[in-house]
């Protein structure tokens, strides 16, 4: 007679479960994504049909449609769900290097020193379109977090650029960045009306795909090193001296993160300018549904947070019809009592 089957183990099964309902939740947000892109191509002043879309596949679509979709909504669409992703993977590795679900990329600066290149583009080199001032955002997004990180090491006795250091840091030099800001802005009343269409994130200036291009590799580089440090996320949350006894090495696991970080938040802001709440609200909404573990959260922040801008500026386009809401002020109103609800929900300990 045969041996009865060995029934696995309750942790093997459960861990089974767990892999099967955090896929579940990753292909209904695959779902939702696609909605949200089928929205963002058929709704807008002038309102199409899927079959629009279908004649535009056949190649027997209108010039006047072929213009709407390839050249307005298309290149549109792509750069919200793009900024989005990236901003939300960039939050979620944030939180996890400073243990602290209320973390944000505009901690390290990245937000600020992109916002005072752009003003200084505009103020002193006349630049005043988006394919102008692409490249001064990133450069300004990477100083910004270089100089956070040069701070934070500077101040930190261990050299590891613990949380707190950072943290202190980074807020030292947002203000001092934020102020020079304000400062040109207000001497120069000509780069404030130029300065605001960047500062409330609008993608109403995006015209042609061909606009991602230069800001893709940097894109894809910086989310492929936020996936390959999944473990060492997970390892951080834990606590330093849990990380290091699990064989980390906190110094280059830091610059690894802020890299990651650099890389996404800069191209997400050179393309759609500077957009608020995606990198906090999605990934603390995320870890409610999917839990701590990296692995899982960070593909479906990417795909949440991409679905979430789409969203945004489709509602943007509807909501004050034939006018248009900036994406960036969209996502304000939605996203303010969310991050007070979290507030609340973190101060009691929820």
């Amino acid at each position: 007679m045969s041996p009865a089957p060995v029934a696995p183990a309750p942790t093997s099964v459960a861990r089974t479960r767990t892999r099967s309902r955090q896929a579940s939740y990753l292909l209904a947000s695959f779902l939702l994504l696609g909605t949200s892109l089928a929205l963002g191509m058929l709704v807008g002043s002038r309102g199409l049909t899927p079959w629009s879309v279908l004649e535009l596949l056949r190649g027997s679509a209108t010039a006047e449609t072929r213009a709407i979709l390839v050249e307005l909504r298309l290149p549109r669409t792509v750069v919200a769900a793009l900024a989005g992703g990236s901003l939300a993977v960039a939050g979620a590795v944030m939180q996890a290097h400073l243990r602290n679900p209320l973390a944000d990329p505009g901690l390290l600066g990245v937000s600020a020193g992109a916002a005072v290149a752009v003003v200084l583009a505009i103020a002193l080199l006349g630049v005043s379109t988006p394919d102008g001032y692409r490249w001064f955002a990133f450069a300004g997004a990477a100083a910004g977090a270089v100089l956070v990180t040069a701070f934070g090491l500077l101040g930190s006795s261990r050299r590891d650029s613990s949380p707190a250091t950072l943290v202190l840091a980074g807020s030292a030099v947002t203000a001092f960045l934020s102020a020079v800001t304000g400062l040109v802005l207000l001497l120069d009343a000509a780069t404030l009306d130029a300065f605001r269409f960047w500062t409330v994130g609008s993608l109403g200036a995006v015209r042609g795909i061909d606009q991602l291009a230069p800001v893709l590799p940097f894109l894809v580089a910086g989310l492929l090193l936020a996936l390959a440090q999944s473990g060492t996320l997970d390892a951080l949350v834990l606590g330093d001296d849990v990380a290091r006894g699990l064989g980390r090495r906190l110094g280059p696991a830091r610059l690894s993160g802020l890299a990651a970080v650099t890389l996404l938040v800069g191209s997400a802001v050179s393309i759609a300018g500077s957009i608020g709440f995606v990198g906090l609200v999605v990934p603390h909404a995320v870890r409610r549904l999917t839990g701590p573990g990296h692995t899982w959260l960070l593909p479906q922040c990417a795909v949440l947070g991409a679905a979430l801008v789409v969203v945004a500026d489709v509602a943007g386009r509807v909501l004050v019809h034939p006018d248009e809401l900036p994406v960036g002020i969209v996502l304000g109103v939605v996203g303010a009592p969310l991050f007070l609800a979290i507030l609340v929900r973190t101060a009691r300990g929820r």
